[in-house]
């Protein structure tokens, strides 16, 4: 919080101001959030959802149009090129500022100097904070716009990245080659310069590209809580990147749930796989989840034997999704020269159990042939039983989605 008003986020509010009286009001109550991957860090989320008289900040402020890219596109391109950057904005929200006249909706209460013991003073922010509806509409905005206007002195590159490799506050890009990638880094750096936002955390799969940059912007690889982890993993979106082998794995951590429904259903959910690469492992887990719903059986109530079974060999298998390695780069190195031909090829498919298509990158160069997984999606057959030609058909429908995307 120290830190929050030092920078000039927030500021006390004066004596002028405190009788407003023109319904433009409103106190925000706040509370530390921490990750076990973070430790020492803590984020201040300001609670724009509580309700007061039934009422809460966020139903009468405008969300704004939704400017965020869609994660499963800037992980695919993230996938692209053989050289691989990541960095973020430090403090995003905070950069862009509220206009005098609105701030007092951002009203807050803190202690004077910091310490509990003294007086509490009313504060209000000066930028957009973490809570707000409209804060990723306004960020996302801010981003575009500082790129657009100043469009005419960097690359189509450069520009581009900004419109379309960032997730909110992350960025994520591929490049052909280090030297490519440094220059990106130097434009990219400059061009949010130019409208207060700060590139930091840069991680790469290119030593070459991570030399050219000061070591103080490079992303900590501090021990996190989770010791088992990898210090050469990082997380790309959520998604586990192994930089030394450049490939996309997982990571494991089944927690001790009882062997219900809700229990069963605790662990599916818990492993993220945005892309599909384990789809048709995770549907045999969702398989057994709706032999249950079909029983009709009570969210807390012991699953049958045969059931259990089959849920206990899951769970063995479960723990061997760590050693899966998918390659993140969709075209090596070797395959990156003019003459190359690409070619997307899907495949879609159906049965009494469920349905869904894959899509994979076909490269051709030299009579050299390399394929990879780009993603794949899968549904489980409804309840209701429905013929198999017609599964057949919404897995083609299915195929035609993953071509458009």
């Amino acid at each position: 919080m120290r830190s929050t008003i030092n920078k000039g986020y927030a500021e006390e509010v004066a004596a002028s101001s405190s009788d407003r009286n023109d319904g433009k009001i409103w106190y925000l109550p706040h509370h530390p959030v921490t990750h076990p991957r973070k430790p020492g860090k803590v984020r201040i989320v300001f609670d724009c959802a509580a309700k007061y008289d039934g009422v809460c900040l966020n139903d009468v402020v405008h969300q704004g149009p939704d400017l965020t890219n869609k994660l499963l596109t800037v992980l695919i391109r993230f996938r692209q090129g053989p050289v691989a950057i990541m960095a973020d904005i430090e403090g995003m929200f905070n950069q862009i500022y509220v206009t005098p006249d609105d701030r007092d909706v951002l009203r807050f209460l803190w202690w004077k100097d910091h310490d509990p013991k003294n007086e509490i003073v009313t504060y209000r922010m000066t930028s957009h904070l973490f809570g707000g509806v409209w804060s990723p509409s306004a960020a996302s905005f801010a981003l575009r716009k500082c790129a657009s206007d100043h469009a005419h002195l960097y690359n189509t590159d450069t520009v581009s990245t900004v419109e379309r490799n960032f997730y909110v506050d992350d960025c994520l890009k591929s490049s052909d080659s280090p030297q490519q990638a440094i220059h990106l880094v130097e434009q990219l750096t400059d061009l949010l310069k130019q409208g207060g936002f700060h590139l930091t955390k840069w991680t790469s799969n290119s030593p070459e590209v991570l030399k050219s940059i000061p070591e103080e912007e490079h992303a900590n690889r501090a021990p996190s809580l989770d010791l088992d982890r990898d210090p050469s993993m990082e997380r790309a979106l959520g998604v586990l990147w192994d930089i030394t082998s450049d490939c996309l794995t997982f990571s494991v951590n089944v927690k001790d749930q009882p062997n219900t429904k809700r229990g069963m259903l605790s662990t599916i959910s818990s492993v993220y796989d945005p892309l599909g690469l384990v789809g048709p492992f995770i549907l045999r887990g969702k398989a057994l989840f709706q032999a249950l719903c079909r029983m009709k059986l009570g969210w807390d109530e012991t699953i049958p034997s045969e059931i259990d079974e089959q849920w206990d060999r899951w769970l063995n298998d479960l723990q061997k999704l760590c050693q899966l390695r998918v390659p993140r780069c969709l075209r090596p190195k070797a395959y990156t020269s003019s003459s190359v031909t690409m070619q997307l090829h899907h495949f879609s498919d159906a049965s009494e159990l469920g349905y869904g298509a894959v899509c994979y990158l076909r490269v051709v160069s030299h009579n050299n042939i390399y394929c990879n997984i780009i993603l794949s999606r899968n549904r489980l057959a409804p309840v209701k039983p429905i013929t198999i030609p017609r599964l057949e058909l919404a897995a083609a429908v299915v195929a035609v989605q993953i071509d458009q995307k």
